[in-house]
């Protein structure tokens, strides 16, 4: 588990591909300071297990299904890539709650400068945007930001110049993808509301509804 909040930027230095796997060597500072084999880092949003490591650099693998899922397949040695470790119990929670489990891969649609801040819109696949809304939470690339706003397909996200200088977002360009984890809680929420349509089909009734999440504050 992580809150998006990265600690800093790594770079990776060697891809080592199987026939449908790849071996990251990534070089880091921060988050070596207390590693140990079997420790999750989360890089680039992606939760991944460290298999070796030394005072400058840790090894993950990444299976198939990982690198189809999600924009670690298109790294290059030299790219820079955000690290976090894996939440603590007693840390602050200062982003969000963030599995590490990507949901889809967006594209920068478009840039914009805003006095201090840089307005960015990503497009993303439909089974992220049914859970995006405004002001709601969003890992981009293990980043948590807030959404400002949102259409039916692209979002739009705000960042700071300290987010900008201390991720890859700042880096980002128009036509870059990055890795998209939708806010876990309304995924639990269309879970438990699919359950009381269910039950409304079979006649039990009961159970959470949109009614009573909107009138608690929730929607």
């Amino acid at each position: 588990m992580f809150t998006g909040i990265v600690e800093e930027l790594g770079k990776l230095r060697k891809m080592r591909r199987g026939s449908d796997s790849a071996r990251l060597t990534i070089e880091g500072k921060a988050v070596l300071t207390d590693v140990k084999l079997g420790d999750s880092i989360a890089v680039n949003g992606v939760c991944l297990t460290v298999v070796g490591f030394n005072d400058r650099f840790f090894e993950v693998d990444v299976m198939a299904e990982t690198l189809r899922k999600t924009n670690l397949e298109e790294l290059k040695p030299g790219d820079l890539v955000n690290l976090e470790r894996a939440l603590r119990v007693g840390d602050r929670l200062g982003g969000h709650i963030v599995s590490g489990h990507i949901d889809g891969v967006g594209e920068i649609v478009s840039q914009r400068r805003e006095d201090i801040a840089v307005l960015t819109d990503i497009r993303a696949p439909v089974e992220v945007m049914k859970y995006v809304v405004r002001k709601g939470s969003i890992a981009v690339d293990g980043i948590s930001l807030t959404v400002v706003d949102c259409t039916d397909d692209v979002f739009r996200v705000s960042l700071i110049p300290h987010t900008a200088e201390m991720t890859t977002l700042g880096y980002k360009r128009v036509g870059d993808r990055v890795n998209l984890e939708s806010d876990i809680i309304g995924r639990y929420v269309e879970r438990l509301t699919g359950f009381r349509e269910k039950g409304r089909e079979e006649g039990s009734g009961g159970g959470l509804t949109l009614d009573f999440l909107a009138e608690k504050g929730f929607l």
